[in-house]
């Protein structure tokens, strides 16, 4: 078997709470469909990064910067013969709603959803490579990482021109929130399709076709996506990988080192040595 070329490296912030920085080069590796519950800062650095989201394919070549909002589902490869050289920042929900507040001057702004998922922007560029330098280089102090959040922030806010808050959910999107909220208070539970189905108040035909048709993902693949999440902040903790595989309902420890490293490139513990002290 030929040995990966691809390498990962995550950087903690030491200074902002849920703030996680990747440094990406790509060669031989391509990830599964998944979604992160922060938001995702990124800027292609080299080679081209192909990728589907939303609907749509997407290529990003050098400078371009690519935003993913919480609960969106992508995948993502090198494109070419090249090389994918990428940084990306995740920072959670919490840590930025009363950023993207401040910034649109408007209490209701703190759920803030970029429209735009590759973005041709050099000020948001040169804001989001500022936070990777500083917690890459772990430079600066918390004022530093904390500006340089706000002006991503600011920056988002303004290409928008003018905040407007997410539509009042239909009965669908409602009906389906039920079910994503049910598998996030049971992650640590064996969950069925009609739990999730009985969840959602549908059947589970319809359930199915609905969510799948809503997050572009099955709710299997969905709770799996989930699961990871949660493992990869249990790991941060400290806790050993065998015991969080077991936490989070993997057979074993091999069956969720596949899964994770589908998501994040590496193995639960060499992300874990990568991310503490």
């Amino acid at each position: 078997m030929a040995k990966q070329t691809s390498q990962f490296r995550f950087f903690k912030s030491r200074h902002v709470p849920e703030l996680t920085v990747l440094r990406a080069a790509m060669s031989d590796f391509r990830y599964d469909p998944h979604a992160h519950d922060e938001y995702a800062f990124g800027v292609t650095l080299a080679g081209r990064q192909d990728f589907f989201s939303g609907g749509r394919f997407h290529r990003s070549p050098p400078g371009n910067v690519i935003q993913f909002n919480p609960g969106e589902v992508h995948d993502g490869q090198p494109g070419g013969d090249s090389t994918l050289g990428y940084v990306m920042a995740y920072v959670s929900p919490a840590q930025l709603e009363a950023v993207f507040a401040d910034a649109a001057g408007r209490a209701s702004a703190g759920r803030f959803r970029s429209r735009d998922t590759l973005i041709q922007d050099p000020a948001l560029r040169d804001a989001i490579l500022e936070l990777v330098r500083l917690v890459t280089q772990q430079v600066g102090s918390r004022i530093d990482q904390e500006y340089a959040l706000y002006r991503i922030a600011g920056r988002l806010v303004q290409r928008a021109g003018r905040f407007q808050p997410g539509a009042t959910a239909g009965r669908p999107d409602a009906l389906l929130k039920r079910a994503k909220d049910y598998v996030l208070t049971h992650l640590e539970e064996d969950m069925s399709l009609d739990d999730l189905s009985q969840a959602a108040h549908l059947s589970k035909y319809h359930f199915l076709r609905l969510f799948r048709q809503q997050f572009g993902m099955t709710p299997h693949q969905y709770v799996i996506n989930c699961r990871i999440n949660a493992a990869r902040h249990a790991l941060e903790t400290g806790a050993p990988p065998s015991e969080v595989a077991f936490r989070y309902g993997f057979a074993d420890l091999s069956h969720f080192n596949r899964r994770f490293k589908r998501i994040y490139g590496m193995t639960p513990y060499q992300y874990q040595r990568s991310v503490t002290p």
